[in-house]
């Protein structure tokens, strides 16, 4: 029931424990540097020029939506505790489904045909994929994420390239596409570690931002070192596509190769030595890269750890962006729809206006809604899903 006093009593609990402010204000600024990378005008990253750090918004945004997926997980089905056995069939399917309504909300935003890759479908899809790690702890997911992000994106460029660049329905999404797979199962398995560690302790905090930044100079440094010696590129090698899948005949016009004759050509064609350490050394946004997932891993877990270091003294000022990370998934899909509505399907644009107006009006309207309703309308409808999937039937 809406009364008078609701926000009085919003601001005084709001982000209370067990809440984490913490993580709802780093998922406000995912939500608003996705924005900013969707329709944002940015020029390239320039140190030395302040003007220049909103490009920072490209690709580790959406890193950082992903680490924070894994530590909501965590709390979801224990916190810093593992799951009990006997509760494990429930969570599974209470994960289950979840993914499934993220899903098909993601599809219905990609329906909406905007220039935006979409993240929820393979962020549903990661609520289904880390059932096998529920149970693992700590140190078992840092490792499963330390061999994803070391050796993942080489195997991938490895194996695209000694396949010819294999292509598909079900690759293109979860293995080749903007979303690999192996990145981000890195990234979810991270934060579910972090997640297991007492995240709301300031210790953590601490300890995880002395982390993030050593993590971020590794991979920033190894990328800078592959781009001054030219090493770098795309891993899974689709820039040299139409040199690896095509071969020259004698007669001069290119055909795709066929069969075992063709093969030997095609493979050298295809470099997948050159395709493997570029794999290691790619540190662009979106590139899936080795270098790519310590940087920008690092920068978003230290981010994290600064929102939580800054949620206790200023609670106050950051109450809108925690109200704003609090419904991702109704603030990312209303950003989607207003791009919709501004520009018809199909359109692009871009204006640093319009991504401010969008941030104000997010903070404005989330605020208002968590202040006198609470959840987000689609946080509840994902809910419902979950709880759903994992009632008992009926007799």
């Amino acid at each position: 029931m809406i009364t008078a006093l609701a926000p009085v009593r919003w601001f005084r609990e709001f982000g209370r424990p067990p809440r984490i402010l913490g993580l709802d204000v780093a998922r406000g600024l995912a939500i608003l540097g996705m924005a900013g990378a969707h329709i944002g005008e940015t020029e390239a990253f320039d140190l030395v020029d302040p003007s220049t750090w909103t490009d920072l918004v490209h690709g580790r945004s959406s890193i950082l939506f992903a680490l924070l997926a894994g530590v909501s997980i965590a709390l979801m089905t224990g916190r810093s505790a593992l799951p009990d056995p006997e509760r494990l069939p429930g969570i599974r399917l209470s994960l289950v489904g979840r993914g499934a309504v993220i899903f098909l909300i993601g599809l219905a935003l990609e329906m909406l045909n905007t220039p935006i890759a979409v993240i929820l479908t393979l962020y549903g899809i990661l609520y289904i994929a880390v059932i096998p790690f529920l149970r693992w702890r700590p140190w078992q997911l840092l490792l499963g994420a330390a061999v994803l992000a070391l050796l993942g994106p080489a195997l991938l460029a490895f194996l695209g390239a000694v396949m010819l660049h294999p292509f598909g329905a079900g690759i293109g999404f979860v293995l080749y596409g903007t979303y690999p797979l192996t990145v981000w199962m890195a990234l979810v398995l991270g934060g579910m570690a972090l997640g297991r560690m007492h995240v709301q302790r300031i210790r953590t905090a601490v300890i995880a931002l002395g982390v993030g930044v050593v993590l971020a100079v590794a991979g920033y440094g190894l990328g800078g070192i592959g781009q001054s010696a030219g090493l770098t590129g795309s891993p899974d090698g689709s820039s040299s596509f139409a040199d690896s899948s095509f071969v020259e005949s004698d007669g001069g016009v290119l055909s795709a190769p066929s069969g075992w004759e063709g093969y030997p050509q095609a493979l050298a064609a295809a470099d997948p030595l050159g395709a493997v350490v570029a794999a290691v050394f790619a540190v662009e946004p979106h590139s899936g890269g080795t270098a790519e997932v310590l940087g920008s891993g690092g920068f978003a877990l230290a981010v994290i750890a600064l929102c939580l270091l800054l949620a206790r003294p200023l609670r106050w000022a950051l109450l809108p962006l925690g109200a704003l990370g609090s419904m991702p998934l109704t603030a990312y899909s209303a950003h989607v729809l207003s791009i919709v509505l501004v520009g018809g399907p199909g359109a692009f644009f871009s204006s640093n206006a319009f991504w401010a107006a969008t941030a104000v009006g997010l903070l404005v309207v989330t605020t208002l809604w968590s202040m006198f309703f609470g959840r987000g309308p689609l946080e509840r409808l994902v809910g419902r899903g979950a709880a759903a999937m994992a009632a008992v039937p009926r007799r």
